[in-house]
């Protein structure tokens, strides 16, 4: 994906740089390596050494957030697709006023953009076939969720701020009434069957996994393409038309995309992200405590969007103000490198990962036999995998080739 630089942007007299020498912001390749980096380190498998080590408490704060809650909250893990999501609305602006700067036509403009967006839902889809007999057409990865909804994104990108917060508002009451108003099931549905669970009774029992609106919409929509067996659930709850309200986290991106490229001071705009992170933080939960919408990641939920979203702004708001306003960027490098490559990041973290990991015991000699078949035997081989394909990123990053769509 595009990152953004600052042109256009303001640079009031007596504050840092707000931008690298590059005119990029190095805050949103920071941002935005630092979750790629989180999904990335699903290889330390921090919950395999707290269940060989029980009674440590780092180990269990770390397993904990390296895994999606069971289906209603919010832990780190879970921050990743709504920070992916997120930082896509923030670069757009940028990506568009650069293409304009360079000469380039509406027609183009709207070309990029649709394909751009069929690329991004066929990789998901690839991805999600890697260990089928036949294409998995299945529409709930991070790449095809963020496909399915950025021809609607780049549309607004060139409607009026009001137009966005109509689009928005829309979105969210709208897929929050198609949840609200779909039937609970009755006395005769087969909950083992569908792997149903009630987590919720009472009105928010619209939103238990495998009985709502979504996976309904998904044992129409998914059989229609070839299968080797009938869809009839996905076993995580995730569904298709989460793209929908994904939408709308990156309309708040948008949002913050302009804010940046806005005339307002550095330090203004870090008091809007971190307003625009609190009230979205407190509606979310307010939404979610008293029962008329819970926040659940897993079906992206009106009040999910609205939470995780606030805390992207809040996430924002601190890697900005630490990298472009106080310069301190140094320690960022790392998460720089990869977060510039996101592409080639996300496709080496799913293609390559047991390949290095099957790899890197035959080469690491004495010094790995002291660990194998220790508890920390994962943690130490996932540090290894996770270093050498930084490495890569790396060195793609010092020969300038970045995987762009």
């Amino acid at each position: 994906m595009e990152t953004a630089t600052v042109a256009g942007a303001a640079k009031p007299a007596g504050v840092a740089a707000a931008a690298a020498p590059s005119g990029r912001l190095a805050s949103i390749d920071a941002y935005r390596g630092f979750v790629m980096l989180l999904m990335m380190g699903e290889v330390l498998e921090f919950a395999k050494v707290s269940a060989a080590v029980p009674g440590i408490w780092l180990w269990a704060f770390l397993a904990r957030h390296q895994n999606h809650v069971d289906w209603n909250g919010c832990v780190l893990h879970d921050m990743i697709q709504p920070s992916f999501s997120f930082l896509v609305g923030v670069a757009l602006p940028f990506s568009l006023a650069r293409r304009k700067a360079e000469g380039q036509l509406r027609w183009q403009l709207t070309a990029h953009a649709f394909w751009r967006a069929l690329i991004l839902v066929l990789l998901g889809v690839f991805l999600r076939s890697l260990r089928s007999p036949i294409t998995n057409w299945t529409f709930e990865d991070t790449l095809t969720q963020i496909g399915l909804g950025y021809g609607f994104l780049y549309v607004l990108a060139w409607r009026s701020l009001r137009a966005q917060w109509t689009a928005l508002i829309a979105i969210l009451i709208g897929y929050w009434l198609a949840f609200a108003l779909y039937p609970l099931p009755g006395p005769a549905f087969d909950w083992t069957a569908n792997g149903a669970k009630a987590y919720y009774t009472g009105f928010a029992a619209h939103w238990n996994l495998n009985t709502n609106f979504a996976w309904a919409f998904d044992t129409w929509f998914l059989n229609l393409f070839p299968r080797v067996t009938p869809f009839v659930r996905n076993a995580g709850g995730y569904a298709t038309l989460s793209f929908i309200p994904t939408l709308g986290t990156m309309i708040l991106g948008l949002f913050a995309g302009e804010a940046l490229r806005s005339q307002r001071t550095p330090m203004g705009k870090v008091a809007w992200f971190a307003a625009a992170g609190a009230i979205g933080v407190l509606l979310g939960l307010c939404l979610d405590k008293t029962g008329i919408c819970p926040s659940v990641k897993r079906i992206w939920t009106p009040s999910w969007t609205l939470l995780s979203g606030g805390i992207c702004f809040l996430m924002l708001s601190g890697f900005y103000l630490v990298i472009d306003i106080w310069n301190r960027r140094a320690w960022a490098f790392p998460l720089v490198v990869v977060g510039m490559n996101s592409i080639a990041a996300y496709m080496i973290a799913h293609l390559f990962d047991m390949f290095i990991a099957a790899a890197l015991p035959r080469h690491l000699g004495w010094w790995w036999i002291t660990f194998a078949g220790s508890a920390y035997e994962p943690i130490i081989l996932g540090a290894a995998v996770l270093l050498t394909e930084w490495l890569i990123l790396l060195w793609m990053f010092r020969q300038k080739i970045f995987l762009k769509i």
